[in-house]
């Protein structure tokens, strides 16, 4: 590994920014509360976690370099957040005030795994962040992919946190107002649309979402 100070630094940057995981894990949260917050946030890091194998074993790479591959799961990403997208929206009791269902949590960290292991901009951003960072020289280069990728999922994890702890206190004052009580549902929903447009758009990129 060359330049650990460096790396931490740039994983940290490129990880704070915000991204369509931290918006999934915001909406989440101020929908859910901040333990589904967390929760989708452990998932999010947990399907990190597969990435990193994935990346470590050079599987990334094969799917990148295939366009049939990179599509599938472009497209299966997409077509997973539709699918959250019309629970939500599908979730109303009928009444005008309409309340989000908070799910189980153990469903919810599940949602946030699948969420991030079927989003093809993480595969490239491992091909296009971690190799900079691979001491060639050095050998063993699985293992220092693996070491790398575990030090970017923990700061991962970490910036998740704040955010979902930061959306579970707004979200507590916004799900005692009426209005947006009626609006939260199509709200969600709207955003996961959104989510899964963006997958499907998903293209070369050296920033982690």
């Amino acid at each position: 590994m060359t330049n650990p100070l460096l790396f931490v630094l740039a994983a940290l940057t490129l990880v704070a920014i915000p991204g369509p995981n931290h918006l999934y894990i915001t909406t989440r949260s101020i929908g859910e509360g901040r333990r589904a917050g967390f929760m989708s946030a452990f998932g999010v890091e947990s399907g990190t976690l597969v990435h990193v194998a994935a990346a470590a074993a050079g599987l990334s790479a094969v799917v990148a370099a295939s366009a049939t591959a990179f599509g599938i799961l472009r497209y299966a990403g997409a077509a997973y957040l539709l699918y959250l997208a019309i629970r939500t929206l599908r979730g109303g009791n009928g009444h005008e005030e309409i309340r989000l269902k908070p799910q189980p949590l153990h469903r919810v960290y599940l949602d946030g795994v699948l969420v991030n292991i079927l989003n093809p901009k993480v595969v490239l951003f491992f091909l296009a962040f971690l190799p900079q960072f691979v001491d060639q020289d050095a050998g063993a280069v699985p293992a220092q992919i693996v070491v790398l990728g575990l030090v970017l999922t923990l700061i991962g994890l970490t910036v998740d946190l704040v955010y979902a702890a930061a959306a579970g206190s707004i979200g507590g004052w916004l799900r005692s107002r009426p209005a947006f009580r009626r609006r939260q549902r199509y709200a969600t929903g709207i955003i996961y649309l959104g989510l899964g447009a963006a997958t499907v758009l998903a293209g070369p990129s050296a920033r982690r979402t």
